[in-house]
């Protein structure tokens, strides 16, 4: 895990990600690559894939595909794939859809799947279903916790801050996991999704069949809709633009542990949400933690807290640290380069002083988030897919009339004795729900209707709102901008900005390919592809070489790959698809876009 502290400067950002790279490559061995994939495309395949190279089907993972050794050594992690194993009373079961390509088998089964294994009792599992046609089976949480992603915590000055943003970011997860995908491949075959949310959701759902529906409820409490790693469930906010039509009415909470909360003074909300989170058991506990209860310490909360992996998290300061209140986005896939990372980074610091700044609303209903999410995994989503997202961000202004009436707030002085334009306090929608949000495309949601209409390319959906052709959506980066304008950034600091924005303006458009689409353009173009799905060692080992080459490069060694070898955008260039030699040594593919190259237009002025 690599963590830093984002700067909004470009060179001293990007540079900064890149020499954690640098760092990390020193503590490595020569033959070793920090590669930001957010999978290792053969991992679990037969064979080798790990150096050195071990069994499997140890006594922790108990897996058929994945070693106990790839696990972090130290006690928690076994532990947590174990206790979840046994509370499910099985295996956990990753199904992913397979990529049905030309020459792929139909119906598809699972060739690594072996059916005659018998070292734990757990092998029943796939002799009773566990691995369905048609798709990818894993087994073991490393196919999901094994997954590198792009999360970012935020520093909120208080509480009310905090949960301000925890709500509003929330629609913008799904919008971003899409934006970020990068997830085509699992264990050796190309899948039918672009991202990896379902696939970890799946390797640590610890739910009993009770739980999850598929026998009468005996020994547990609920039944439960979703893994303890999900899409946020709830929202969390005093705002009073929450609201109750947003919520779901169906949530689960343990009743009892709500009402001490509020006994103990915490509002209804936020109680809802830890009633939430604490409907499920903890999956680790320490035998120290259990002798003695140090109420100066908050580690049983932590225990709870920290294993449920929801799309954003709200981190209350620990008992013994003034850290203050903070909030976790967490549905962003790793990008190759570290330009893409850090441009995803500060556009979303950027997203957070924009809300907060002009009070933007982007309330939906928490069940269409939920939608949301399920559409984000689709193969190409930025591009063919439309999202629920809310029609007018403004906060709503108080009428004229309203506004000259005594007590209205309208015209109440503040401190430093001017008068508020507007009352403090936003009012309460009103009107159906259904009105406040449409489907949009995520060109339109980033861009704005009007840009999204001027650049839509084949393919691609609809831009516009076909019900209602006034309408029009301002755009995130729009809004971004015209924060930039009202805090009078500098000019020089304002062209950084530009670059990392105009990256996420063109990958929003479909200018800029996503990482899923990029190394699916990779295999099915390499010349050992053979159009069955398979992604064999070798297009394997040109691909990493690839990210490898693309990867270590810092922010002006990407300008100078644009200045030797020119820009490839969306894939359109010649498919010779011959085997080089990059300037790096590595085997690299002719005729495949270069994604430094496509990079490199976009750091460049």
């Amino acid at each position: 895990m690599l963590r830093f502290t984002p700067l909004l400067c470009r060179h001293v950002f990007a540079n900064s990600v890149h020499n954690r790279r640098c760092i990390a490559k020193d503590h490595m061995l020569p033959n070793e690559y920090p590669i930001t994939l957010t999978t290792f495309p053969r991992i679990g395949s037969p064979g080798v894939f790990t150096e050195p190279s071990y069994p499997v089907s140890g006594p922790k993972l108990r897996s058929q595909f994945v070693p106990d050794e790839i696990a972090n050594p130290h006690i928690r992690f076994p532990t947590l794939a174990a206790n979840i194993r046994s509370r499910r009373g099985r295996k956990v079961q990753v199904n992913v859809p397979v990529f049905r390509d030309e020459n792929t088998s139909w119906p598809w089964k699972d060739p690594t799947v072996n059916y005659d294994l018998h070292q734990w009792p757990e092998d029943d599992d796939v002799r009773n279903g566990a691995a369905p046609d048609n798709f990818i089976h894993m087994d073991a949480m490393a196919f999901g916790m094994g997954s590198c992603c792009l999360q970012i915590t935020f520093q909120a000055k208080n509480i009310t801050e905090g949960r301000q943003m925890y709500d509003q970011l929330s629609p913008l997860g799904p919008i971003m996991l899409a934006l970020t995908a990068a997830t085509p491949v699992y264990k050796g075959f190309l899948a039918d999704t672009d991202v990896r949310w379902n696939q970890i959701s799946k390797a640590v759902d610890d739910r009993t069949p009770g739980e999850l529906g598929e026998k009468p409820l005996e020994n547990d409490r609920w039944r439960i809709p979703k893994s303890r790693y999900a899409s946020n469930s709830t929202y969390i906010s005093t705002d009073p633009r929450l609201r109750p039509e947003y919520l779901d009415p169906n949530l689960v909470i343990d009743q009892n542990i709500k009402q001490q909360l509020l006994d103990g003074g915490m509002d209804d909300r936020l109680a809802t949400h830890f009633a939430h989170l604490f409907i499920r058991d903890p999956i680790v506990i320490f035998n120290e933690d259990l002798e003695e209860l140090d109420l100066n310490k908050t580690d049983h909360f932590e225990n709870i807290q920290s294993t449920n992996w929801q799309h954003m998290r709200f981190k209350p300061p620990p008992a013994d640290n003034s850290i203050g209140w903070r909030v976790e986005f967490r549905p962003m896939e790793i990008q190759i380069t570290d330009f893409e990372n850090a441009a995803f980074t500060v556009f979303l610091v950027l997203m957070t002083r924009t809300i907060l700044s002009f009070g933007l609303n982007f309330y939906i209903p928490i069940l269409k988030v939920d939608e949301n999410m399920e559409t984000a995994h689709a193969r190409d989503a930025v591009n063919i897919k439309k999202f629920w997202f809310r029609r007018n961000p403004f906060p709503v202004r108080p009428s004229r009339s309203a506004a000259s009436r005594p007590g209205s707030g309208a015209n109440t002085p503040n401190s430093s004795g001017g008068s508020r334009s507007r009352s403090s306090t936003p009012p309460t929608p009103t009107g159906p729900v259904e009105d406040e949000y449409r489907l949009m495309s995520i060109n339109e949601v980033i861009n704005g209707t009007a840009y999204a209409k001027a650049t839509m390319q084949n393919g691609q959906v609809n831009g516009g709102n076909e019900k209602n052709e006034e309408e029009e959506f301002p755009g995130l980066i729009p809004l971004v901008e015209s924060y930039l304008d009202s805090v009078n950034v500098d000019v020089v600091t304002r062209c950084e900005l530009a670059t990392y924005l105009d990256l996420i303006r063109k990958r929003a458009s479909g200018e800029l390919w996503t990482t899923a689409k990029w190394i699916r353009h990779f295999v099915a173009t390499h010349p050992k592809y053979e159009k069955d799905s398979v992604v064999s060692e070798e297009i394997t080992k040109d691909l990493v070489a690839a990210v490898i080459a693309i990867g270590g490069e810092d922010v002006d060694g990407v300008e100078e790959m644009v200045k030797e070898n020119g820009v490839v955008e969306n894939g359109n260039a010649g498919r010779s698809n011959k085997k080089r030699k990059g300037d790096s040594g590595h085997t690299v593919l002719e005729g495949v876009p270069d994604l430094g190259r496509l990079l490199g237009r976009f750091i460049r002025r």
